[in-house]
Protein backbone atom coordinates (compact mmCIF):
# COMPACT_ATOMS: atom_id res chain seq x y z
CA UNK A 1 0.00 0.00 0.00
CA UNK A 2 1.81 3.83 -1.06
CA UNK A 3 0.80 6.24 1.11
CA UNK A 4 1.18 9.98 -0.36
CA UNK A 5 1.16 13.58 1.05
CA UNK A 6 -2.56 14.79 1.47
CA UNK A 7 -2.30 18.12 -0.43
CA UNK A 8 0.55 20.30 0.96
CA UNK A 9 0.45 18.76 4.11
CA UNK A 10 3.40 16.70 5.60
CA UNK A 11 0.08 14.25 6.63
CA UNK A 12 0.81 10.91 4.80
CA UNK A 13 -2.80 9.26 3.83
CA UNK A 14 -3.21 5.55 1.94
CA UNK A 15 -4.09 5.68 -1.71
CA UNK A 16 -6.92 4.31 -0.17
CA UNK A 17 -9.80 5.48 2.26
CA UNK A 18 -11.73 3.08 3.74
CA UNK A 19 -15.01 4.54 4.03
CA UNK A 20 -17.62 4.03 7.10
CA UNK A 21 -21.18 4.74 6.84
CA UNK A 22 -21.49 1.30 5.59
CA UNK A 23 -21.51 0.61 9.69
CA UNK A 24 -24.22 1.28 11.93
CA UNK A 25 -27.28 0.17 12.84
CA UNK A 26 -29.41 -2.02 10.28
CA UNK A 27 -32.86 -0.03 9.21
CA UNK A 28 -31.41 3.45 11.09
CA UNK A 29 -32.69 6.74 10.00
CA UNK A 30 -30.20 7.60 7.80
CA UNK A 31 -28.97 4.69 5.57
CA UNK A 32 -31.37 1.48 6.74
CA UNK A 33 -28.76 -0.91 4.25
CA UNK A 34 -25.86 -0.91 7.05
CA UNK A 35 -23.05 -3.60 8.59
CA UNK A 36 -23.82 -3.82 12.50
CA UNK A 37 -20.66 -3.76 14.64
CA UNK A 38 -20.18 -7.34 14.77
CA UNK A 39 -20.66 -8.01 10.70
CA UNK A 40 -18.39 -3.97 10.51
CA UNK A 41 -15.26 -5.45 12.41
CA UNK A 42 -13.43 -7.84 9.00
CA UNK A 43 -13.62 -4.72 7.10
CA UNK A 44 -11.37 -2.65 9.72
CA UNK A 45 -8.89 -5.58 10.36
CA UNK A 46 -8.24 -6.10 6.83
CA UNK A 47 -7.69 -2.42 5.96
CA UNK A 48 -4.96 -2.59 8.78
CA UNK A 49 -3.67 -5.44 7.77
CA UNK A 50 -3.53 -3.92 3.63
CA UNK A 51 -2.06 -0.92 4.78
CA UNK A 52 -4.69 1.09 4.56
CA UNK A 53 -4.32 4.07 7.13
CA UNK A 54 -6.98 6.57 6.89
CA UNK A 55 -10.61 5.84 7.69
CA UNK A 56 -13.97 8.52 6.72
CA UNK A 57 -16.99 8.52 9.21
CA UNK A 58 -19.50 11.70 10.31
CA UNK A 59 -21.77 12.30 12.74
CA UNK A 60 -24.39 12.10 10.22
CA UNK A 61 -24.35 8.43 9.33
CA UNK A 62 -26.88 6.99 11.55
CA UNK A 63 -27.06 9.69 13.88
CA UNK A 64 -23.35 8.83 15.27
CA UNK A 65 -23.54 4.80 15.25
CA UNK A 66 -21.15 4.99 12.55
CA UNK A 67 -18.59 6.89 14.55
CA UNK A 68 -19.16 4.53 17.67
CA UNK A 69 -18.26 1.55 15.67
CA UNK A 70 -15.18 2.96 13.66
CA UNK A 71 -13.87 4.18 17.02
CA UNK A 72 -14.32 0.64 18.79
CA UNK A 73 -12.47 -1.33 15.93
CA UNK A 74 -9.72 1.10 15.15
CA UNK A 75 -8.96 1.14 19.23
CA UNK A 76 -9.09 -2.97 18.64
CA UNK A 77 -6.71 -3.09 15.60
CA UNK A 78 -4.57 0.37 15.21
CA UNK A 79 -2.58 2.67 17.60
CA UNK A 80 -4.01 5.96 17.52
CA UNK A 81 -0.84 7.61 16.34
CA UNK A 82 -0.63 5.25 13.04
CA UNK A 83 -4.19 5.98 11.98
CA UNK A 84 -5.92 8.96 10.21
CA UNK A 85 -9.31 9.86 11.42
CA UNK A 86 -11.90 12.27 9.47
CA UNK A 87 -15.20 12.57 10.42
CA UNK A 88 -17.68 15.62 9.10
CA UNK A 89 -20.19 18.17 11.02
CA UNK A 90 -23.08 20.11 9.12
CA UNK A 91 -26.04 17.92 8.35
CA UNK A 92 -28.43 16.65 10.44
CA UNK A 93 -28.26 14.87 13.67
CA UNK A 94 -31.97 14.50 15.04
CA UNK A 95 -35.59 15.34 13.64
CA UNK A 96 -36.02 19.00 13.46
CA UNK A 97 -34.82 20.54 16.51
CA UNK A 98 -33.16 23.65 15.86
CA UNK A 99 -29.82 23.45 16.48
CA UNK A 100 -29.56 19.81 15.48
CA UNK A 101 -27.72 20.78 12.52
CA UNK A 102 -25.68 23.90 10.38
CA UNK A 103 -22.77 25.14 11.02
CA UNK A 104 -23.10 27.64 13.84
CA UNK A 105 -20.77 28.31 16.32
CA UNK A 106 -22.76 26.48 19.04
CA UNK A 107 -23.01 23.41 16.74
CA UNK A 108 -19.71 22.62 15.78
CA UNK A 109 -18.53 23.33 19.12
CA UNK A 110 -21.47 20.52 20.44
CA UNK A 111 -20.58 18.23 17.71
CA UNK A 112 -17.02 18.19 18.31
CA UNK A 113 -17.58 17.09 21.60
CA UNK A 114 -20.14 14.71 20.87
CA UNK A 115 -17.96 13.65 18.00
CA UNK A 116 -15.29 12.31 20.00
CA UNK A 117 -17.33 10.99 22.97
CA UNK A 118 -18.53 8.57 20.54
CA UNK A 119 -15.24 8.09 18.79
CA UNK A 120 -13.63 7.28 22.25
CA UNK A 121 -10.82 9.77 20.92
CA UNK A 122 -8.71 13.19 22.19
CA UNK A 123 -8.93 14.73 18.57
CA UNK A 124 -9.48 13.70 15.02
CA UNK A 125 -7.07 14.19 12.49
CA UNK A 126 -9.42 15.89 9.91
CA UNK A 127 -12.97 17.42 10.40
CA UNK A 128 -15.02 18.12 7.58
CA UNK A 129 -17.85 20.60 6.54
CA UNK A 130 -20.34 18.10 5.56
CA UNK A 131 -22.02 20.33 3.41
CA UNK A 132 -22.49 24.47 3.40
CA UNK A 133 -25.09 25.43 5.61
CA UNK A 134 -27.51 28.64 3.99
CA UNK A 135 -28.10 29.82 7.80
CA UNK A 136 -24.69 30.66 8.72
CA UNK A 137 -22.23 32.82 7.56
CA UNK A 138 -19.20 32.24 6.35
CA UNK A 139 -17.37 34.28 8.94
CA UNK A 140 -18.96 32.73 11.60
CA UNK A 141 -18.23 28.71 10.29
CA UNK A 142 -14.44 29.91 10.18
CA UNK A 143 -14.11 31.27 13.16
CA UNK A 144 -15.72 28.18 14.66
CA UNK A 145 -13.36 25.86 12.68
CA UNK A 146 -10.41 27.94 13.77
CA UNK A 147 -11.09 27.75 17.52
CA UNK A 148 -11.69 23.91 17.61
CA UNK A 149 -8.14 23.28 15.72
CA UNK A 150 -6.50 25.67 18.54
CA UNK A 151 -8.46 23.61 21.07
CA UNK A 152 -6.19 20.54 19.98
CA UNK A 153 -9.25 18.70 19.25
CA UNK A 154 -9.05 19.23 15.29
CA UNK A 155 -5.83 18.47 13.64
CA UNK A 156 -6.91 19.61 10.16
CA UNK A 157 -10.05 20.62 8.23
CA UNK A 158 -11.63 20.30 5.22
CA UNK A 159 -14.67 20.77 2.88
CA UNK A 160 -17.14 18.34 0.75
CA UNK A 161 -18.61 19.05 -2.18
CA UNK A 162 -19.31 22.47 -3.17
CA UNK A 163 -19.24 25.21 -6.00
CA UNK A 164 -15.39 25.88 -7.18
CA UNK A 165 -16.17 29.57 -6.04
CA UNK A 166 -17.01 28.71 -2.59
CA UNK A 167 -14.03 26.75 -1.74
CA UNK A 168 -11.75 29.28 -3.14
CA UNK A 169 -13.51 32.27 -1.30
CA UNK A 170 -13.46 30.31 2.13
CA UNK A 171 -9.57 29.41 1.51
CA UNK A 172 -8.75 32.99 0.78
CA UNK A 173 -10.70 33.97 3.84
CA UNK A 174 -8.93 31.78 5.92
CA UNK A 175 -5.46 32.94 4.63
CA UNK A 176 -6.06 36.68 5.25
CA UNK A 177 -7.33 35.96 8.99
CA UNK A 178 -3.99 33.73 9.50
CA UNK A 179 -6.43 30.40 9.61
CA UNK A 180 -5.56 27.30 8.66
CA UNK A 181 -6.61 26.61 5.41
CA UNK A 182 -9.03 23.33 4.64
CA UNK A 183 -6.72 20.34 2.88
CA UNK A 184 -8.75 18.52 1.05
CA UNK A 185 -11.81 18.58 -0.67
CA UNK A 186 -14.21 15.52 -0.87
CA UNK A 187 -16.39 15.97 -3.74
CA UNK A 188 -18.83 14.06 -5.76
CA UNK A 189 -16.34 12.25 -8.87
CA UNK A 190 -16.28 9.34 -10.81
CA UNK A 191 -16.51 8.21 -14.40
CA UNK A 192 -20.36 8.69 -14.67
CA UNK A 193 -19.74 11.91 -12.88
CA UNK A 194 -16.91 14.15 -14.01
CA UNK A 195 -18.42 17.90 -13.90
CA UNK A 196 -16.12 18.61 -11.11
CA UNK A 197 -13.38 18.60 -13.88
CA UNK A 198 -15.08 21.78 -14.78
CA UNK A 199 -13.00 23.99 -12.19
CA UNK A 200 -12.95 22.19 -8.60
CA UNK A 201 -10.04 19.67 -9.80
CA UNK A 202 -8.14 22.54 -11.54
CA UNK A 203 -8.40 24.90 -8.55
CA UNK A 204 -7.49 22.04 -5.99
CA UNK A 205 -4.45 20.98 -8.23
CA UNK A 206 -3.39 24.63 -8.80
CA UNK A 207 -4.00 25.04 -4.97
CA UNK A 208 -1.94 21.49 -3.66
CA UNK A 209 -5.21 20.68 -1.86
CA UNK A 210 -6.02 16.72 -1.80
CA UNK A 211 -8.69 15.54 -3.38
CA UNK A 212 -10.42 12.61 -1.71
CA UNK A 213 -13.59 11.88 -3.21
CA UNK A 214 -16.54 10.10 -2.74
CA UNK A 215 -18.74 7.49 -4.77
CA UNK A 216 -15.17 6.94 -6.84
CA UNK A 217 -17.54 3.82 -8.28
CA UNK A 218 -20.85 5.67 -8.85
CA UNK A 219 -22.34 4.38 -5.24
CA UNK A 220 -21.67 0.96 -7.16
CA UNK A 221 -23.30 1.15 -10.17
CA UNK A 222 -20.05 0.96 -12.40
CA UNK A 223 -19.60 -2.36 -10.16
CA UNK A 224 -22.76 -3.64 -11.92
CA UNK A 225 -24.72 -3.33 -8.79
CA UNK A 226 -27.85 -2.19 -10.63
CA UNK A 227 -28.21 -4.51 -13.83
CA UNK A 228 -30.66 -3.92 -16.31
CA UNK A 229 -32.71 -7.12 -15.86
CA UNK A 230 -33.39 -6.26 -12.58
CA UNK A 231 -31.00 -8.04 -10.37
CA UNK A 232 -29.42 -6.11 -7.16
CA UNK A 233 -27.45 -5.90 -4.24
CA UNK A 234 -29.16 -4.97 -0.88
CA UNK A 235 -28.17 -1.62 -0.95
CA UNK A 236 -27.98 -1.24 -5.04
CA UNK A 237 -32.07 -1.85 -4.04
CA UNK A 238 -32.36 0.77 -1.07
CA UNK A 239 -30.02 3.30 -1.39
CA UNK A 240 -32.28 6.13 -2.94
CA UNK A 241 -29.69 8.36 -4.19
CA UNK A 242 -28.06 5.82 -6.17
CA UNK A 243 -31.40 5.65 -8.06
CA UNK A 244 -31.78 9.80 -8.33
CA UNK A 245 -28.27 10.01 -9.50
CA UNK A 246 -27.68 6.79 -11.87
CA UNK A 247 -29.40 4.95 -14.48
CA UNK A 248 -29.64 6.74 -17.94
CA UNK A 249 -29.34 5.07 -20.93
CA UNK A 250 -25.44 7.43 -21.12
CA UNK A 251 -24.98 5.80 -17.53
CA UNK A 252 -25.57 1.90 -18.74
CA UNK A 253 -23.34 2.83 -22.00
CA UNK A 254 -20.20 3.64 -19.73
CA UNK A 255 -21.36 0.75 -17.48
CA UNK A 256 -20.84 -1.23 -20.91
CA UNK A 257 -17.46 0.24 -21.57
CA UNK A 258 -16.35 -0.84 -18.75
CA UNK A 259 -17.15 -4.25 -18.19
CA UNK A 260 -15.90 -4.48 -21.46
CA UNK A 261 -12.53 -3.55 -20.76
CA UNK A 262 -12.76 -5.53 -17.31
CA UNK A 263 -13.32 -8.43 -19.37
CA UNK A 264 -10.11 -7.58 -21.76
CA UNK A 265 -8.17 -7.06 -18.63
CA UNK A 266 -9.45 -10.57 -16.55
CA UNK A 267 -10.46 -7.94 -13.61
CA UNK A 268 -13.64 -6.66 -11.84
CA UNK A 269 -16.09 -3.85 -13.46
CA UNK A 270 -15.41 -2.07 -10.36
CA UNK A 271 -11.63 -2.40 -10.05
CA UNK A 272 -11.80 -0.86 -13.85
CA UNK A 273 -13.86 2.50 -12.12
CA UNK A 274 -11.49 2.45 -9.19
CA UNK A 275 -7.98 2.51 -11.78
CA UNK A 276 -9.86 5.16 -13.95
CA UNK A 277 -10.60 7.58 -10.61
CA UNK A 278 -6.63 6.34 -9.32
CA UNK A 279 -5.15 7.47 -12.59
CA UNK A 280 -5.84 11.06 -12.16
CA UNK A 281 -2.88 12.64 -10.95
CA UNK A 282 -5.00 14.97 -8.82
CA UNK A 283 -6.79 12.40 -6.89
CA UNK A 284 -5.12 11.25 -3.48
CA UNK A 285 -7.27 8.66 -1.77
CA UNK A 286 -11.00 7.71 -3.16
CA UNK A 287 -13.27 6.57 -0.23
CA UNK A 288 -13.94 2.93 -0.65
CA UNK A 289 -17.61 2.34 0.89
CA UNK A 290 -17.92 -1.66 1.27
CA UNK A 291 -20.58 -4.03 2.44
CA UNK A 292 -18.95 -7.55 1.49
CA UNK A 293 -15.56 -8.08 2.24
CA UNK A 294 -14.27 -9.31 -0.86
CA UNK A 295 -15.45 -5.63 -2.20
CA UNK A 296 -12.64 -4.23 0.03
CA UNK A 297 -10.34 -6.82 -1.75
CA UNK A 298 -11.21 -5.49 -5.33
CA UNK A 299 -10.39 -2.14 -3.92
CA UNK A 300 -7.16 -2.77 -2.68
CA UNK A 301 -6.43 -5.19 -6.21
CA UNK A 302 -7.31 -2.44 -8.40
CA UNK A 303 -4.47 0.01 -7.17
CA UNK A 304 -2.12 -2.36 -9.22
CA UNK A 305 -4.41 -1.87 -12.49
CA UNK A 306 -2.76 0.37 -14.22
CA UNK A 307 -5.04 1.50 -18.00
CA UNK A 308 -3.68 1.83 -21.03
CA UNK A 309 -4.21 5.55 -22.62
CA UNK A 310 -6.45 3.54 -25.33
CA UNK A 311 -8.67 2.07 -22.83
CA UNK A 312 -9.40 5.48 -20.88
CA UNK A 313 -10.45 6.70 -23.71
CA UNK A 314 -12.53 4.93 -24.00
CA UNK A 315 -14.08 4.42 -21.06
CA UNK A 316 -14.45 8.20 -21.02
CA UNK A 317 -16.05 8.14 -24.88
CA UNK A 318 -19.97 8.15 -23.71
CA UNK A 319 -19.60 10.83 -21.50
CA UNK A 320 -21.69 14.05 -21.94
CA UNK A 321 -21.79 17.10 -19.42
CA UNK A 322 -24.66 16.42 -17.02
CA UNK A 323 -26.44 18.14 -14.32
CA UNK A 324 -24.29 19.51 -11.16
CA UNK A 325 -25.10 16.90 -7.98
CA UNK A 326 -24.25 16.23 -4.69
CA UNK A 327 -23.82 19.62 -3.42
CA UNK A 328 -26.70 19.65 -0.82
Amino acid sequence: MDHVRLGKTGLKVSRLCLGCMSFGTPGGPTHPWVLPEDEAQPFFRKAIESGINFFDTANHYNYGDSEKITGKALKAYARRDEIVVATKVGLAMGDGRPNDRGLSRKHVFDQIDQSLARLGMDYVDILYVHRLDPDTGFDEMLDALEAVIQSGKVRYIAASSMWAWQFAKLREMQKARGYQQFIAMQNFYNLAYREEEREMMPYCASEGVGVVPWSPIARGFLAGNRPKDGQTTKRGATDGRSHDYFGSAQDYALLDRVEKVAAKLGVKPAQVAYAWVLSKPYITSPIVGVTRLGQLEEAIGALDIKLDAASVRSLEAPYKPRAVTGHS
